[in-house]
């Protein structure tokens, strides 16, 4: 199947869980794991292109793209639909390898690592909140956002789970399956195992957009609330400018660039249009 083929039918959700499911030893802490030191930026891109092959010919989805984020930042990702925004987004995950360029998050250098060692980074650094949820119907709610800390081998999982869902208030719904809950509900859930094993950095791509306005207004509290509780960098994409006006800056990508970083924006110099 073309790259880009395989690409399409298979949602970087479902590759996010075939990489958590690796037949590899994520059931114990890595012993031997070189320290990393907390340095900013927590994420740097530089020259990152990602080219796929399809049945029409090569396409470039990211064209020589180069972002920092520091330690602690929200930063809100806009721009149109095929922009690179969600393919940004993959790349700073592992779950997509570039043609060509450099990506450091949290200390490591994406490029450096094998599939192994990218799902032991994303275990230990990397919480992802998706649109469409991504949980894991036949497990109960306690049970998916014990996921990530399972294969920690943390040994209060659970605790810590339970724990989780009553900072989203969802301590009356722990052994509510998936198909029992509301999208908020379930979006909430979705935060909560993001947010469990603590990690350095949050994504989260366009996490209201499956909920009505209220619920996703609630959920937007829920997701900055806990971001700022607890120090966690924060990378959202959304379609709605006001989210996006609610971070310390805006990045705008089009034609899989970035177009304007927002740096300027943030430090509250006006950008020439």
């Amino acid at each position: 199947m073309p790259a880009l083929k395989w690409r399409r039918a298979t949602p970087y959700g479902e590759r996010l869980f075939r990489s958590l499911l690796r037949p590899i030893a994520m059931s114990r802490p890595d012993s031997a794991a070189t320290p990393i030191v907390e340095i900013d930026p927590i994420v740097d891109i530089d020259d990152v292109h990602l080219r796929l092959d399809s049945a029409a010919g090569p396409v470039n989805i990211l064209r020589g793209m180069n972002l920092s984020v520091d330690r602690g930042e929200r930063v809100g990702v806009v721009g149109p639909s095929g922009s690179g925004k969600s393919t940004m987004m993959m790349v700073m995950a592992g779950l997509e390898r570039p043609s060509s360029g450099r990506i450091r998050v949290a200390g490591h250098d994406l490029g450096d690592l094998n599939e192994d060692g990218l799902a032991r980074f994303r275990r230990d650094h990397v919480g992802i909140v998706f649109q469409a949820f991504h949980l894991v119907p036949t497990m109960t709610a306690l049970e998916n956002v014990a996921i990530p800390l399972e294969f920690a081998g943390a040994p209060d999982a659970f605790e810590r789970a339970r724990a989780g869902l009553e900072a989203v208030g969802l301590k009356h719904r722990l052994t509510h399956y998936p198909g029992q809950l509301s999208g908020g509900e379930q979006q909430r859930v979705a935060i909560a195992r993001a947010f469990v094993a603590e990690p350095s950095l949050l994504l989260a791509d366009e996490p209201t957009g499956n909920l009505d306005l209220e619920t996703g207004a609630h959920i937007v509290e829920l997701l900055f609330g806990l971001a700022e509780r607890r120090g966690t960098t924060l990378v959202l994409i959304t379609h709605d400018p006001a989210l996006a006006g609610r971070c310390d800056r805006t990045v705008k990508l089009m034609d899989g660039r970035i177009a304007d970083d927002g740096r300027h924006a943030a430090r509250g110099v006006a950008v020439e249009a």
